[in-house]
C-alpha cells in the first residue's frame, strides 16, 4: 500500500475513534440520533419529544460548540415541517429553549438565513421562508431533508442528480488528470480494496466519496466543481440500494477501479461508460433513475 493509502486508512480509523487525524475525509457526517433529554410541551409545538437542550447534544453540523449545534437543530425543525413556512422565530424564546446566548441565537439565524431558510425584515422579524426559497444544494439542507419525512424524496433526486452530472465529469476528466492526480484516484481504489477485505465499511465510504469529490474536480469545469460537495453528501446519506456505491463490494470496486483506469489512459467514452456502470440502479429499488439508452 502506498503511503499515501496507509495515511488515510489511518486517517478514517482515527476519525471513527473520535481522534483527529490528519486528511480526515468526513466532510459530510450522518446526523446524530436524538438524545435522551426530553423537553416539556412548548410554544413550539414540535412533532419531536426528544430534542434536548443544545447543550447536551453533540453537534452534528459543520459547526462546532452551542452555534453549530443550534444552527443543526433549528435547521432540522424547519426542514421536517416542525417550523413551518412564515413561523415567526423569536430570538428569545429560541435562546430560552435551548438555553443559549443572544449572540448564539443571532449567529444561528444568520447561517439559516443564508441557506435561505428564514428571512429577516425590519417590523416583521425572523421568518420561516416556503421550500421553494431554500438552498436545496447546501450540503446541509441535502442532510437534514435526507434524514427527515422527506428522505425519500431526496434521496431519488440527489441519485438523479448524480446520473446527470457524474457520467460527465468523467468523460471531462479523460486524460486531464496529471500524474500525481491519478496516483491519488489509484491510491483511493488501493484504499477500497483493502478496506472491503477488512469489513471496514467507513474507511470504504471516504475513500469512495474522496475518489468522486477528486474526479469531478479534476474534469476541468469550475461549475461542476461547485457541484462536488452534492455527490460528497449524496455518498454519506445514500442510506439505501440506489447506486452501486451504496454497499461496499467486488462489483462497486471493480467499477471504480475502471474508471480510474480509463481516465488514466485518456479514454473518455470508455470513462463515461464505466460511470454509468457504477451509477446503475439495483433491480429492487423503483424508478430511481432511467437506464441510459442505448444507440
Amino acid at each position: 500500500m502506498t503511503t499515501l493509502a496507509h495515511a488515510m486508512m489511518t486517517a478514517a480509523r482515527s476519525a471513527d475513534s473520535g481522534l483527529a487525524g490528519p486528511g480526515d475525509l468526513d466532510r459530510y457526517p450522518y446526523a446524530e440520533t436524538p438524545g435522551p433529554d426530553r423537553l416539556g410541551a412548548s410554544a413550539w409545538e414540535t412533532t419531536d419529544p426528544e430534542l434536548g437542550r443544545v447543550g447536551r447534544r453533540a453537534a452534528g453540523s459543520r459547526g462546532r460548540g452551542l452555534h453549530g449545534q443550534l444552527v443543526q437543530q433549528l435547521g432540522q425543525m424547519i426542514v421536517s415541517g416542525d417550523l413551518g413556512a412564515d413561523r415567526p422565530l423569536v430570538p428569545e424564546e429560541i435562546g430560552q429553549r435551548f438555553e443559549v446566548s443572544r449572540t448564539v441565537v443571532r449567529e444561528s439565524l444568520r447561517v439559516l438565513e443564508a441557506k435561505g431558510l428564514v428571512s429577516a425584515r425590519p417590523n416583521v422579524g425572523t421568518r420561516v421562508r416556503p421550500v421553494s426559497d431554500w438552498n436545496l444544494l447546501d450540503p446541509d439542507i441535502i442532510e437534514w431533508r435526507a434524514f427527515g419525512p422527506q428522505r425519500d424524496n431526496q434521496r431519488r433526486e440527489l441519485s438523479e442528480l448524480r446520473w446527470t452530472i457524474e457520467p460527465l465529469a468523467a468523460r471531462l476528466a479523460a486524460g486531464h488528470g496529471r500524474p500525481e492526480v491519478q496516483q491519488r484516484l489509484a491510491d483511493m481504489v488501493e484504499i477500497m480494496g483493502h478496506a472491503l477485505g477488512q469489513g471496514d465499511a467507513l474507511t470504504f465510504s471516504r475513500a469512495d466519496a474522496e475518489f468522486h469529490s477528486l474526479l469531478i474536480q479534476v474534469a476541468g469545469n469550475r461549475m461542476l466543481e461547485h457541484l462536488s460537495g452534492i455527490v460528497s453528501a449524496a455518498l454519506q446519506v445514500s442510506g439505501g440500494p440506489v447506486t452501486g456505491c451504496d454497499r461496499p463490494n467486488e462489483a462497486s470496486l471493480a467499477h471504480h477501479a475502471r474508471i480510474a483506469d480509463t481516465l488514466a489512459a485518456g479514454d473518455a467514452s470508455g470513462a463515461e461508460a464505466a460511470m454509468r456502470q457504477l451509477l446503475t440502479v439495483h433491480p429492487e429499488v423503483e424508478r430511481v433513475v432511467p437506464a441510459p439508452r442505448e444507440h
